[in-house]
């Protein structure tokens, strides 16, 4: 027989909030009867070390009747709720009480034989007086400055109050849980009722949804109440899947067009090499003025589809997960290494500048693939700036980050290209021969994102353009 799921939902929180409440009962039934049952002895404890204390200075007992008892004023401020003191001497006689011990019971090998013998305070749990019930007793050994026969002092205190509180405290936790678990049956029950009356017009809607019109939504008779906050999420994910279903249509789009630029980029190099081969073989060899430079065009090309290859391997690489080996490193050593590199690269072309900064700077980062990201913005920089032009490098130190701008006197950037620059096979220029295959500013940021860093971007048509790179000081990736 199928159990409706309003009788489900009662009995399941019925259930959570039962168990909720005995877990809490319990807890806190023993967290109080620890707190009770520790009020006593840190009372017997704390009056059993304060009377040690004045028998050792000789202010805790005189002489009365020819016989010794505590100080009538010490009494007064140690002997309240219960606490009793006694009194021994070396033998384990009582030599001074605030309490009358039963007979047979003053001598007792108890707590005080284990505080005489070891030297130090000892407790323990024993049956000292006949008010009822176990009493706590706290002994500590003393030896009086100025002689005398007590050897040990004991405080004590009962634990029959405590033990009636504790009793008292697990009746009403019992009973306030029984009441509590049945006022929570009867309000899951209706809570569960006025929760799932407008389910059947969910119902009719989702099922004209489930028929392939993704654009209807879910009514909400409550936004506030469970089935109200339900359907206005499945109303969310339904947009959320809309928009899935349209990045998918874009992702493939975006797939096909690079599988297709990437067919495009390795096709005119293997093009080449392959119309240089055929003319090699067939009349090329002959020809000692043509072998060469068919050769050094085999060459070149095959270099270019080799770095192409390379780049795309990287791309997949960190579309998985890019390897990292991050350390503590001066990002201006970074910097410059990566300028000097630029410098031989250029022959001269460009001026490139670097001042590094009168400290070091430290961060957290993989110094070889900086290096590379530094060394990919440094060859755009060079590449689009015309001859005699110049490259700045400067390095900042912004608190939490770390700034490496690079910036160059070239030929700009558009600004409707701005947001396309760092997208794989992008090039502003298509007409540049020696642009590259877009690829070198997509692993820029991906090394960027990499490092939770980022990759920033201001440019003026024909004045040039600033790339920065802001490293944190820190990262999370570092184990």
């Amino acid at each position: 027989m199928t159990v409706p799921i309003r009788w489900r939902l009662t009995l399941f929180n019925a259930l959570v909030i039962g168990a909720i409440l005995v877990v809490l009962g319990f807890a806190l039934f023993f967290l109080l009867r620890q707190t009770l049952l520790s009020s006593v002895e840190d009372a017997a404890r704390d009056r059993a070390l304060a009377v040690a204390r004045s028998v050792e200075i000789g202010e805790g007992l005189e002489e009365s009747d020819g016989g010794l008892v505590l100080d009538d004023d010490l009494v007064d401020a140690i002997v309240f709720d219960g606490v009793f003191i006694v009194v021994r001497d070396a033998e384990g006689n009582v030599i001074a009480e605030t309490v009358d011990l039963p007979a047979g019971r003053e001598a007792r090998d108890e707590v005080w034989r284990v505080a005489l013998e070891a030297g130090r305070p000892a407790y323990g749990t024993v049956e000292f007086t006949d008010e009822g019930g176990p009493d706590y007793v706290y002994a500590v050994p003393v030896r009086p400055a100025e002689g005398g026969p007590a050897r040990v002092v004991e405080a004590g205190k009962s634990y029959e109050q405590a033990a009636e509180n504790v009793r008292a405290l697990a009746f009403v936790l019992a009973f306030g849980i029984g009441v509590a678990f049945l006022l929570s049956v009867g309000g899951a029950y209706l809570l569960a009722c006025a929760a799932l009356s407008p389910v059947s017009a969910v119902v009719k809607a989702a099922r004209r949804i489930a028929e392939g019109d993704l654009s209807k939504r879910l009514p909400v008779a409550h936004p506030k109440d469970e089935i109200g906050d339900l359907t206005t999420t499945i109303n969310a994910m339904l947009s959320r899947l809309e928009g899935a279903f349209a990045r998918l249509e874009e992702a493939l789009a975006r797939q096909h067009r690079f599988a297709a630029d990437a067919s495009h980029e390795l096709r005119t190099p293997l093009t080449s090499i392959n119309g240089y081969a055929q003319v090699l073989e067939e009349w090329g060899l002959k020809d000692p003025n043509f072998a060469p430079e068919g050769v050094a065009a085999i060459k070149r090309e095959s270099e270019r589809m080799k770095g192409l290859v390379e780049n795309l391997l990287i791309l997949t690489r960190g579309d998985e997960d890019i390897s990292m080996n991050l350390e503590r490193a001066d990002v201006s050593q970074v910097a410059e290494e990566a300028v000097k590199a630029a410098r031989a690269a250029s022959g001269g072309k460009v001026g490139i500048e670097y001042e590094p900064p009168e400290d070091e700077i430290y961060a957290l980062l993989d110094q070889e693939r900086v290096r590379q990201a530094l060394s990919i913005l440094l060859d755009n920089a060079v590449k689009y700036t015309p001859v005699g032009g110049w490259v700045e490098v400067e390095v900042k130190d912004l608190g939490e980050t770390v700034a490496v701008k690079v910036s160059d006197t070239g030929t700009g950037i558009p600004a409707d290209a701005l947001s396309h620059v760092f997208e794989r096979f992008y090039r502003v220029d298509e007409a540049r021969e020696d642009g590259g295959v877009g690829l070198g500013l997509s692993i820029a940021r991906q090394i960027a994102d990499a490092h939770e860093a980022r990759i920033e971007v201001e440019s003026e048509p024909d004045e040039g353009s600033t790339f920065t790179l802001l490293l944190p000081r820190k990262n999370r990736n570092l184990k």
